[in-house]
C-alpha cells in the first residue's frame, strides 16, 4: 500500500533527528538497482523495474524524481518483495525526467524513524519529439539516449500509427541515431510516434507518445496544360487548368526553346480559382516554345508540375506552282490530337479550308486553284489543333501564328487565237493568276477602230464585232488591271487571228 505523504513527513523527521540518531536507531540498508523506467505511450505512465536491495528486514521501496544531484519523492510501495512500480505523471510527455529508487528499513527502537539506503543509479525516459518540414513533405522524430547501464542499449526501435491505426515498427537504428525522418506523409491525417530502446537480455524502455497533425495546403494532384496558342499579335497565350481539390495558390511558369534547352523561369503567378492563364509577350512564335507550370509550396519547393504546352509553329512555301504547309505537332496534351483544320484568307476574311488527320502535318495544293479567290495584298493561313478525350475534360485548342506570302500577279497574253469553232483556241483573252480588282481591255484593229471593249476580266472574244467575223490578221489589244495589292498595271501587243490555219 502506498503512503506518500506519511513517507514525505517521515523523510523530515530524518532529517531533524540527524544521521548519528538514525544510526543508533537503524542500520542503513544498501540501495537497489533501478533496472529500467519506461513510459506507456498510450496512458503516460511511467513504469519501473528494479533489483531488490540485498539488505534484510527491507520495509519499503521509494521512488524519487531526480535533478540536479538531488531528489524528490514521489511514490513509496510498502512491500519488501516489491520489484516494479508505476506512477501517473505527465511530466514526461514534456521532457525527459530522471528517476531513482532507494530502499527503507524501519527502526529497531519503537518511536524511532527509520532509515533510508543511499540512492540508486539513475536512469531517464526517453523524451521523443515530432516537427514537420511541409517545405519537403518530412516529419522529423527526435530522442534523447537511454542509459547503456545497467542493462546495455543494442538499437532504437521508432514506432508509428496513422490515425489512431496500430503501431507498427519503422525503422531499428542503432544506439548513435537519435533522429529519424518519415518521408511523404499524406496531408490531414495524425500521425503518433514513440521510441523504443532495445536493451540486452529482451527488455525495452518505451518513450513518451508524440502526435502531429499534418495540416497545410493541399498540393494539386495534377496540372492540366490546356494550350499554348499564338495570339492575332503573334504573343503565344497560355492557359491551365488546377486540381480545384489543391489549397496551393502561388504557380511558377517555365519556358524553353526546342526540347534540348534548359527550362527558364518566366513568371510567378497567383491564382485561387483552378485556373492560371498567362500571356508570354516576349515569345518567338516562329519557333516552338515549350512551357510547364508548377504548384509552389510555402518554402518556393515545386510540388507537382504540369503537362508540357508547345505552340504550333506554322511554315508556308510555294514549290513552283505548288503550295505548301508544314508545321510541328502540338505537344504535350495529356488528352490527344482530334485533328488538324487548316483556315486560309484570301483577301476579306478566314475560313476554314479544309481538315486532315492528326497524323499528318503538312498540306498541299496547286497555286492556280486559289489564286482567282485571292482578293487582298496577301494569302494567309493558319492552322488549328484540336484536344479530345482529355482526361480532366478540358479539351484544349492551339492556333499555330499567320503565315502569308503575296499573290504572284502574273499576265500572261496570247499572241495568236483561231476562231474558227474547231473548240480549239477559239477564244482569246489575257490570263491574269489573280482577280483584278478593275480591269479594262480594248482590242482594235490596225487603224485603231476598236472590235472588242470589256471591263469583265472572265469576259471573252470569238473574233466577231457587233455578231461579224473579223478577218484574219493583227489586232491590237491594251490592258489596263488594278492587282489584288493595290498595283497599277498597263499592258499592251498584238495577237493574230488567224481563221484559215
Amino acid at each position: 500500500m502506498k503512503h506518500i505523504l506519511f513517507h514525505i513527513t517521515f523523510c523530515i523527521s530524518l532529517l531533524v533527528a540527524g544521521e548519528a540518531s538514525a544510526q543508533v536507531n537503524c542500520t542503513v540498508p544498501l540501495p537497489p538497482v533501478l533496472t529500467s523506467v519506461s513510459v506507456r505511450p498510450e496512458t503516460s505512465q511511467t513504469e519501473f523495474t528494479w533489483l531488490p536491495s540485498e539488505s534484510t528486514d527491507i520495509a519499503a521501496y521509494i521512488v524519487y524524481s531526480f535533478s540536479d544531484g538531488d531528489g524528490q519523492a514521489i511514490d513509496t510501495i510498502w512491500n519488501p518483495a516489491a520489484t516494479s512500480d508505476m506512477i501517473t505523471n505527465t511530466a514526461p510527455k514534456y521532457s525527459s525526467v530522471s528517476y531513482v529508487v532507494a530502499a527503507h528499513r524501519l527502526s529497531v527502537v519503537a518511536g524511532m524513524p527509520g532509515c533510508t539506503s543511499k540512492l540508486s543509479n539513475v536512469l531517464t525516459t526517453i523524451f521523443c519529439q515530432v516537427s514537420m518540414d511541409t517545405c519537403y513533405r518530412k516529419l522529423i522524430v527526435k530522442w534523447n539516449s537511454y542509459p547503456s547501464v545497467p542493462r546495455a542499449v543494442i538499437s532504437y526501435s521508432i514506432m508509428m500509427s496513422v490515425n489512431g491505426g496500430a503501431y507498427s515498427e519503422q525503422v531499428i537504428t542503432d544506439t548513435g541515431a537519435l533522429t529519424y525522418t518519415y518521408d511523404n506523409f499524406i496531408t490531414d491525417d495524425e500521425y503518433c510516434f514513440y521510441v523504443k530502446a532495445n536493451l540486452e537480455g529482451g527488455y525495452n524502455s518505451a518513450s513518451n507518445k508524440v502526435c502531429v497533425q499534418t495540416e497545410m495546403p493541399r498540393p494539386p494532384d495534377w496540372i492540366n496544360a490546356d494550350f499554348a496558342t499564338v495570339t492575332q499579335d503573334n504573343k503565344i497565350a497560355l492557359s491551365f487548368t488546377v486540381d480545384p481539390a489543391s489549397g496551393i495558390t502561388r504557380f511558377l511558369l517555365e519556358k524553353k526553346a526546342g526540347t534540348s534547352e534548359p527550362f527558364e523561369q518566366v513568371a510567378f503567378i497567383n491564382s485561387a480559382d483552378g485556373a492560371v492563364a498567362y500571356t508570354d509577350g516576349n515569345a518567338d512564335a516562329g519557333i516552338v516554345n515549350f512551357y510547364r507550370l508548377s504548384a509552389i509550396n510555402s518554402c518556393n519547393n515545386p510540388v507537382t508540375i504540369s503537362n508540357l504546352a508547345s505552340n504550333i509553329m506554322l511554315d508556308l512555301k510555294l514549290d513552283g506552282n505548288l503550295l505548301k504547309l508544314l508545321w510541328n505537332p502540338y505537344r504535350d496534351w495529356l488528352g490527344t490530337i482530334g485533328e488538324y483544320r487548316i483556315f486560309i484568307n484570301t483577301g476579306d476574311s478566314y475560313y476554314e479550308k479544309t481538315s486532315i488527320p492528326s497524323s499528318d502535318t503538312t498540306w498541299s495544293a496547286a497555286y492556280k486553284y486559289i489564286m482567282y479567290d485571292i482578293t487582298g495584298k496577301q494569302v494567309c493561313f493558319y492552322v488549328v489543333a484540336d484536344e479530345t478525350s482529355n482526361p480532366h475534360s478540358v479539351n484544349g485548342q492551339s492556333t499555330s501564328q499567320e503565315v502569308c506570302l503575296e499573290p504572284r500577279e502574273v499576265i500572261t497574253v496570247p499572241n495568236i487565237f483561231t476562231p474558227n469553232n474547231d473548240l480549239k483556241n477559239d477564244l482569246f483573252r489575257p490570263v491574269l493568276s489573280f482577280t483584278a480588282v478593275s480591269y479594262h481591255l480594248v482590242i482594235s484593229d490596225q487603224h485603231g477602230t476598236v472590235l472588242f471593249e470589256t471591263r469583265d476580266q472572265s469576259e471573252t472574244w470569238d473574233g466577231k464585232t457587233v455578231g461579224k467575223p473579223q478577218p484574219d490578221g493583227i489586232c491590237l489589244w491594251f490592258l489596263k488591271v488594278t492587282t489584288p495589292s493595290g498595283r497599277n498595271l498597263t499592258k499592251s501587243g498584238t495577237v493574230t487571228l488567224l481563221r484559215n490555219n
